[in-house]
């Protein structure tokens, strides 16, 4: 019976694990008057945290994060991606912005956007684990 036990348990603590699989999903606001917004938050190793922010083409963006390991990077998808379910991972498809594309570990990223609509800021760490500080900006 022992392995029974042991068999449901690992089920149990995969089956919560995958509940954390995409980590933060939340739009950006910026306070009223202003058009900036930093977000602190941490991301755990595998996952990644999604924010959205609505722009029009033409106006500038200008996106930085910084991490006490620089451990964290950015993806920006432009407007029209979309969020798909691979072997039950979330993954996101679409265009990004030149400088901030899957695999380029952006740090920092500035300028013109090029259509109107809804980008997405995917954060991941980059070894291990990462305490974040995010930083968007829209003129």
């Amino acid at each position: 019976m022992k392995p029974s036990a042991f068999l449901c348990a690992a089920l149990l603590f995969a089956g919560l694990g995958s509940l954390h699989a995409e980590g933060v999903r939340k739009a950006i606001q910026f306070p009223k008057g202003q058009s900036s917004a930093t977000l602190a938050a941490s991301v755990v190793r595998g996952e990644t945290d999604r924010y959205d922010i609505t722009a029009n083409a033409g106006q500038t963006m200008t996106v930085s994060i910084s991490s006490k390991e620089e451990n964290a990077a950015f993806t920006i998808y432009q407007p029209g991606y979309k969020s798909v379910v691979d072997d039950g991972v979330p993954t996101i498809t679409g265009p990004t912005l030149a400088g901030a594309g899957e695999g380029e570990d952006a740090m920092k990223w500035e300028g013109p956007l090029p259509a109107s609509g809804k980008y997405l800021i995917e954060v991941g760490g980059t070894r291990g684990s990462a305490s974040y500080k995010l930083t968007v900006t829209i003129k």
